[in-house]
């Protein structure tokens, strides 16, 4: 009887600690929770547009998400193609937090892109909200990025940037938001993984976390322990749970000083067509093992044709740093001030040379191509800008030699947005005329295109070709 209640003693102490373990694991998020929150806003936009379906609770996510990838803010019935209605007010939701205390605002261009009016709800104790008027200091769409500013009579809370590549796979992390209007959820999860290419533009470099993140947490910050924001909540997987993605700090950080100080964001560029190295590609090289981004074409004329890179070179580093593949080249040049000069090294002929490139400017979706124009220089008739493809990418997309303009921007409230013409489509036909050019392009809209009101666009998209009615304004 003695030696049974002395085991079932030595059972409760062990249940005791193990349960006490478990709860000293676990962080305590309440802390944190009430030190960032404050700096934390929701944000709501209004803006008129004309379109089909009923009027929409959230606005658009990205521009061009791949099939699986969910957009934050998909609207809630309204489909393209269904005709017009008269011009109405769209509003939608999304989140911020404040970065520093004169008011400055960062949050997702999607979440603030063609909003006539942003309105900023700042949290106040006793859960009263105080709502101000923002301006927009400055966008990225390459990066999903933009910059609002609210003016306070009092210093405001705020935020600041943390090291994200500083981060370990398993770290805690805490997300805020306002997530299907319900302003300042708090959820936290881990960083399940880093650098994620999830296709939707060309810089993705995203983290990946299971803290639940819905539609309106978009903009929202992703915290790390010691409160720094180490990423901004921008996209979900539709058919997943616990699979969100987050824009890193360190990408955020120099986008948002470049806005702040009124300067266009500038990046790098060398002017070459580039893929990824596979094993099979790696062996018939004579390389150790599969990195690097092999250059597929060299552009006439630019920074890369200038310092003698050749197609059939890998370039495997830029100033030192270790490039893997052709995303983290991209990135890794763009990163870089334009007419800076980078070192490369260069696997050719089975050994490595280095070549001293100087960089050009890279255009970006605000600049790139020509916009297409009407009559008035500063307003787009369509409401896009496009730019002529390259022959490597006419061939890969197997088009003759004079189809194919890319679409690298739209404006949502123009014709072309309202049509359902996104980034990344290629037109290549208007009213059954192959486009090359923004001036061929140019030349059939304000031709027949104003003259009967209206163009047919025939649009390649991902594999899919399909014509696109898009009815121009009218004097």
């Amino acid at each position: 009887m003695r030696m049974t209640k002395i085991c079932a003693a030595a059972l409760a102490m062990m249940m005791t600690m193990t349960a006490a373990i478990a709860q000293a694991a676990l962080p305590d998020f309440a802390p944190l929770a009430a030190k960032c929150g404050p700096a934390v806003v929701n944000i709501n936009t209004e803006r008129t547009t004309r379109g089909a379906g009923p009027e929409e609770f959230f606005g658009e996510m990205f521009r061009n998400m791949p099939p699986g990838f969910d957009r934050f803010f998909e609207p809630f019935g309204g489909m393209p193609g269904r005709g017009q209605r008269a011009p109405r007010k769209q509003k939608s939701l999304g989140s911020g937090f404040i970065i520093s205390a004169d008011g400055y605002i960062v949050t997702n261009n999607h979440v603030v892109a063609g909003a006539d009016v942003i309105r900023v709800t700042l949290d106040e104790a006793g859960g009263k909200g105080r709502n101000l008027t923002a301006t927009l200091v400055g966008t990225d769409e390459d990066t999903d990025l933009a910059l609002l500013k609210i003016s306070s009579k009092e210093p405001l809370p705020y935020l600041k940037f943390g090291n994200s590549d500083a981060l370990q796979v398993g770290e805690w992390l805490l997300a805020i938001g306002n997530p299907f209007g319900l302003d300042h959820s708090v959820t936290s999860g881990i960083l399940s993984a880093k650098n994620r290419n999830i296709h939707s533009g060309p810089f993705d470099n995203f983290l990946q976390t299971d803290a639940s993140i819905n539609p309106g947490n978009s903009g929202g910050p992703l915290l790390n322990m010691a409160g720094e924001v180490i990423g901004i909540n921008t996209a979900i997987i539709a058919s997943g749970q616990g699979i969100g993605f987050a824009i890193p700090s360190n990408m955020a950080s120099q986008i948002v000083e470049q806005l702040k100080s009124g300067k266009k964001v500038s990046r790098g560029w060398i002017g070459v067509a580039i893929q990824d190295v596979d094993e099979t590609a790696a062996k018939a090289l004579g390389m150790e093992r599969a990195m690097g981004a092999l250059v597929g074409d060299v552009m006439p004329g630019q920074p890369a044709d200038q310092a003698g890179l050749e197609e059939g070179d890998i370039i495997v580093s830029v100033d030192g740093q270790s490039i893997e593949d052709s995303s983290a080249l991209l990135r890794a040049i763009a990163a870089k001030k334009p007419k800076s000069s980078v070192e490369l090294g260069v696997w050719r002929n089975g050994k490595i040379v280095t070549m001293n490139v100087v960089l050009g400017e890279r255009q970006s979706a605000q600049n790139d191509g020509a916009t297409v124009n009407g009559e008035s220089d500063d307003q787009a008739l369509l409401g896009i800008s496009v730019r002529p493809l390259a022959d490597n990418e006419r061939r890969e997309l197997k088009l003759r030699k004079k189809e194919g303009l890319l679409v690298v921007d739209v404006d949502s409230g123009k014709p072309a947005g309202e049509a359902d013409i996104r980034p990344g489509d290629v037109i290549i036909k208007v009213n059954g005329k192959p486009v090359s050019s923004a001036e061929d392009l140019s030349k059939v809209v304000k031709g027949e295109g104003v003259k009967r009101g209206a163009v047919m666009l025939q649009v390649l998209r991902r594999g899919d070709v399909f014509f696109r009615p898009v009815p121009l304004p009218q004097k």
